[in-house]
């Protein structure tokens, strides 16, 4: 993607394909809760007519590319388009497209329930992730949006937000931020997203059944690669800090953040144990991106 090509990427569909949602509508605005911090009024604003946004609370504002740059802490446009490239898939296949004059729908009748659907446990199982450890992670998220119901697999972030997967879907409910899982350790595991958690702890079950314990670190999960800037306070607090990224361009760079302005010398890039792999889901799965003619590395954790 270049910068021309964000142009066409409506600001409040990248949004909603990354959980955040607007509260109400006036006219052609939608105002939300500031992504940029924790708020209970809504002061951020995106102007449908003319596609660009306005943060009331820091005075700054612009396209898709501006908001990206501010949210992710970074100057670098190439990062920022990649970053926004990343998203594509998820706003193709699942854009709100809320254009100028629309009626804005809205998320109704959620309801938080236990793991238990069968379609979704199936979902689980072409994924590889073990069941009971999905249902002691995860909730299931039932909605409506524009009366059409919907239920899908629910992991709650901080701020009482959940991502939300199923096999066709992938999006959230705002607000939008990290989860951070305590077990009081001074070492973390870090990952872009929960399916990559769950699968960390499915490996680890694999591993050693008998001895299985989840308690040894502590893990923060990003929940979208644009949240980084908001763990590395956390992650700074660790004496120790386990990457276990997508090996692409924004995993990289998310690595990198982290390297600049953590300890560098108490990182490592887990990664480099599946560099056959997109992520660590895909390793789980035995999906490589490189021709199988390749050796298979061992998984160390």
């Amino acid at each position: 993607m270049n910068i021309a090509e964000t142009k066409n990427v409506f600001i409040a569909d990248y949004l909603q394909s990354i959980g955040i949602t607007p509260c109400r509508q006036q006219g052609n605005n939608l105002w939300y809760y500031s992504p940029f911090r924790n708020e209970t009024e809504a002061s951020f604003k995106v102007n449908l007519a003319r596609n660009e946004w306005y943060d009331f609370g820091t005075g700054k504002g612009g396209d898709i590319l501006k908001f990206v740059m501010e949210r992710c802490g970074t100057n670098d446009v190439s990062q920022a388009l990649h970053i926004i490239s990343g998203e594509m898939p998820k706003i193709t296949a699942n854009s709100f497209s809320f254009h100028p004059q629309e009626v804005l729908p809205a998320f109704e009748y959620i309801q938080i329930k236990p793991l238990v659907n069968p379609s979704l446990l199936q979902y689980l199982n072409e994924r590889k992730i073990h069941l009971s450890l999905a249902q002691a992670a995860c909730k299931e998220v039932h909605f409506k949006f524009k009366d059409k119901p919907y239920f899908c697999i629910g992991f709650e972030n901080d701020l009482g937000g959940y991502e939300l997967r199923n096999k066709y879907y992938q999006g959230g409910l705002s607000p939008k931020t990290i989860t951070a899982v305590r077990n009081n350790n001074d070492a973390c595991c870090i990952f872009e997203g929960f399916m990559d958690y769950l699968s960390f702890l499915t490996l680890l079950r694999k591993r050693n059944p008998d001895a299985f314990n989840t308690n040894k670190w502590d893990y923060i999960i990003l929940n979208s690669v644009s949240n980084v800037s908001k763990a590395i306070d956390i992650i700074s607090g660790y004496k120790k800090k386990y990457c276990y990224l997508d090996n692409d361009k924004a995993g990289i760079a998310v690595f990198k953040e982290i390297q600049n302005k953590c300890n560098s010398s108490s990182i490592w890039n887990m990664s480099a144990n599946y560099t056959e792999y997109k992520d660590l889901n895909d390793y789980l799965c035995g999906k490589k991106l490189l021709p199988e003619k390749q050796v298979r590395k061992g998984f160390k954790l």
